[in-house]
């Protein structure tokens, strides 16, 4: 008899849906970090699959900076209703109106986004939080185990991170602590995109070759809108892109692009040597250790 053998994305599918079983068992209150964004989407289509025929046993979180794209809240609302799931919104706005937050100069939420996160979190009790990253989008996220405890405050220590021999998960924490986990970690972009291939997912069409009015920024295509852009020297153009990730529109890029159907985005991405975040992130950009930075305060 010849040796069984997964496919590459049977793998990966198996080892998610494993960590995702392994939270149900251990945590009390998982929550699931939904942003509509391509991550998210594929994490919640490996719970309906871990979970089926029941329901998927724990609601989904989104962080509304108020300023992201409407096609992408449109989906996640459609989203919301197909799976069954329950719905609950953090929103930047609401900490700005109360003065918990200010703005910033630059315009950009992402940044403030750490905050209702956390408040969200600590309200909830929330002990899991399922979140997309993956080890190649960023060198900070390639630092990160399987589970990644947070201490009291929601922030996350390096120095503190647990071996996961064997696929040994550890979820022990204290009273007030919690634990980050990533069941996307040892996919790639390209492992993404064929799944949602395989899978025949939907995801918003911005993923998809469209014209749009941007203009340029410090070498990113922006979208217009009321955060702040574009400015007095900078010219509005209509361009045929698509979007590689999707983020709060005042720091979020398009890319040139004609890949209009999954097959020609693979061929895509395939070919690409910057990866999503570093093409098309410009809160990446604001340090050399920006995202590093922003997760040792609770960040995603």
């Amino acid at each position: 008899m010849p040796a069984y053998q997964l496919s590459q994305l049977d793998t990966l599918e198996a080892e998610a849906v494993h960590i995702m079983r392994e939270v149900a068992g251990e945590f009390d209150r998982p929550v699931l970090l939904f942003s509509g964004g391509k991550d998210s989407v594929v994490m919640l289509h490996l719970a309906a699959k871990a979970f089926a025929p029941a329901q998927i046993p724990f609601p989904l979180l989104h962080v509304d900076t108020g300023h992201n794209f409407p096609e992408v809240m449109t989906y996640r609302d459609e989203a919301v209703e197909h799976y069954g799931v329950e719905l609950r919104v953090a929103s930047v706005q609401d900490f700005i109106d109360s003065g918990r937050l200010r703005e910033r100069p630059d315009g950009t939420r992402n940044p403030l986004q750490t905050v209702p996160l956390l408040d969200a979190i600590d309200t909830n009790r929330f002990d899991a939080v399922f979140g997309g990253g993956r080890r190649d989008e960023e060198k900070a996220r390639a630092k990160e185990r399987v589970f990644s405890l947070r201490d009291e405050f929601g922030q996350w220590d390096p120095k503190r991170q647990r071996p996961e021999l064997w696929d040994l998960y550890n979820g022990r924490h204290r009273a007030g602590e919690h634990v980050r986990v990533f069941p996307l970690s040892n996919w790639t972009e390209v492992d993404i995109w064929e799944y949602i291939a395989r899978e025949d997912i939907a995801l918003p069409q911005i993923y998809y070759a469209h014209e749009r009015d941007v203009f340029l920024r410090d070498g990113m295509w922006l979208t217009a809108g009321e955060w702040g852009g574009p400015k007095q020297s900078e010219t509005v153009e209509r361009r045929v892109v698509r979007y590689r990730t999707v983020g709060d529109m005042s720091c979020t890029g398009a890319v040139d692009s004609h890949a209009a159907t999954v097959a020609e985005v693979i061929a895509e991405v395939a070919v690409s040597t910057i990866t999503e975040r570093g093409a098309t992130r410009a809160d990446d950009r604001l340090t050399e250790a920006a995202m590093e930075d922003r997760k040792r305060e609770g960040y995603f």
